[in-house]
């Protein structure tokens, strides 16, 4: 374990950092004060692990589906799907992928995040399987391909260019 600096609120404060041997060791009743690596657009701090949009499948269903849709509409949280023709519109679609340029933090978000009645709760393997179905469900991914910490650091996100490209 390491400390790092981290900002919230216009302060700085020193936070304990669990190493990634540690993180990937570390179970849902980690300390509170312990978190997993940072991870970076670039895919730096991802864990090993690895997922696939068929085994994401069934626990998006379980797991996001009651406030996300069942296809990532949006319901009572926003929607994960979007229209990418809106990417370089005045008012581009929010779905992740539209809106986000890059696909590592997507990881990030849902496992520190998600659900949020109980964040830290999924598997290495099984967030990586929900974002592999998030990416599916925007159809940037197919059902059987991997995605684990090489693939997300080297998928080219729709937004990769910051609302200045259209999508083909």
């Amino acid at each position: 374990m390491h400390l790092s600096f981290a900002a919230a609120c216009g302060l700085t404060f020193l936070v304990p950092m669990a190493s990634a041997d540690e993180s990937a060791s570390a179970n849902a009743d980690m300390s509170p004060l312990i978190f997993p690596p940072l991870i970076f657009a670039d895919g730096s701090g991802l864990p090993p692990g690895s997922g696939n949009a068929r085994e994401g499948t069934g626990l998006y269903q379980t797991q996001c589906a009651r406030c996300h849709g069942r296809n990532g509409e949006g319901g009572r949280a926003l929607e994960l799907v979007g229209d990418r023709e809106t990417l370089i519109s005045a008012w581009p679609d929010r779905g992740i992928g539209v809106s986000w340029p890059y696909a590592p933090p997507l990881f990030d978000y849902i496992r520190r995040a998600m659900p949020p009645d109980s964040p830290y709760s999924l598997s290495v393997d099984d967030t990586y399987s929900i974002v592999a179905r998030v990416l599916e469900l925007n159809a940037l991914v197919d059902a059987d391909t991997t995605v684990d910490a090489a693939f997300l650091s080297s998928l080219v996100m729709p937004n990769n260019n910051g609302f200045k490209q259209a999508i083909e």
